[in-house]
């Protein structure tokens, strides 16, 4: 079906919720992105700090006023070269490219806006299964080209898990949050500065985070070294409506790292085991997460000695400015 008379417009706050909700669940059904939601959690996404709630969200509408597309920018603040990352989902019955076409256009004039602002170099990123092949096409179109392809991993939690063993001195805790998020802020930007795409965390988005509901200290670790420094994390989650949504059982390493300096330890490793242990001590019986197929520390190896496999392939594609 193609809707000849359309309109696009700012996202409006709290009326706009539950449409772009049912648009992304709809989406979800046909495409099996695992990327369904709620309104609570879709309301978390758009309130995250740093972003801009009348720039970096757009829906698109028919003359009946019927949702038909909605895109959204997140944009790192601070960088002298910076990747804006573009999520968009058009409803299955007006998928033409035409709407695709006008999202993506979106996207790139808000991404050069920023880039005269700020006086930087900017690009602009996108995602999608390697199953998709009507949208890397579409992608690839629009000059996009594949910049890095990430795995998502699982493994059974019901198969034994070795015993985390650190260095000498190292002294495993949970993140305490309110006591230690600068040294935690610290810790994560410098383990992952040398990586692709990275951007800051900031001490404010860290905290709001860390007011999910399904939020667990018990799952957010960190290794101190015998000086005091932070020097490696893994935080693990559970999403209970996903769970709930897609009935299964699941828990995500969400983010594992090591600071510049302590690697080659077996910092990793110990952190790793540790995440799992929790995440079976919760009553999990899934773990998964993603990785860079081309990560620079090793970390693809790591996984698969502790019994991941690879069951989907990411595309990540870029457009540089």
């Amino acid at each position: 079906m193609v809707m000849l008379t359309r309109t696009q417009r700012p996202y409006a706050g709290e009326t706009d919720l539950h449409a772009i909700v049912e648009l992304i669940n709809t989406c979800d059904g046909v495409d099996r992105t695992d990327s369904a939601t709620s309104a609570t959690e879709l309301r978390r996404r758009i309130e995250t700090p740093g972003r801009d709630k009348v720039r970096d969200f757009r829906l698109w509408h028919d003359s009946d006023n019927q949702l038909l597309g909605y895109g959204s920018l997140w944009i790192p603040e601070s960088g002298e070269d910076i990747a804006g990352s573009l999520w968009f989902y058009v409803h299955p019955e007006n998928r033409n490219g035409s709407i695709e076409s006008e999202i993506v256009a979106w996207g790139e004039a808000r991404i050069r806006e920023v880039a005269r602002e700020r006086g930087i170099r900017v690009s602009l990123h996108c995602g999608c299964r390697d199953t998709q092949t009507e949208r890397q096409t579409f992608l690839e179109g629009c000059d996009f080209t594949p910049a890095r392809y990430f795995f998502t991993m699982a493994r059974s939690l019901s198969e034994p898990i070795q015993t985390p063993e650190f260095p000498a001195g190292f002294r495993l805790h949970q993140a305490h949050m309110q006591q230690n998020a600068p040294a935690y802020v610290e810790m994560f930007n410098q383990s992952f500065i040398d990586h692709w795409n990275h951007s800051d965390l900031t001490v404010e988005q860290l905290e709001y985070f860390n007011r999910h509901p399904d939020y667990r200290p018990e799952l957010d670790l960190v290794a101190i070294a015998p000086d005091g420094t932070f020097a490696t994390f893994c935080y693990a989650a559970i999403d209970s409506d996903a769970n709930q949504r897609y009935e299964r059982n699941e828990g995500g390493i969400e983010v594992l790292g090591t600071r510049r300096g302590f690697r080659k330890r077996g910092l990793g490793r110990a952190m790793l085991l540790s995440g799992l242990q929790g995440l079976r001590d919760a009553g999990v019986e899934t773990a998964k997460l993603g990785v860079d197929s081309q990560n620079p520390s090793g970390a693809l190896r790591l996984y698969e000695s502790v019994g991941f496999d690879r069951i989907e392939t990411w595309i990540a594609y870029a457009k540089v400015f």
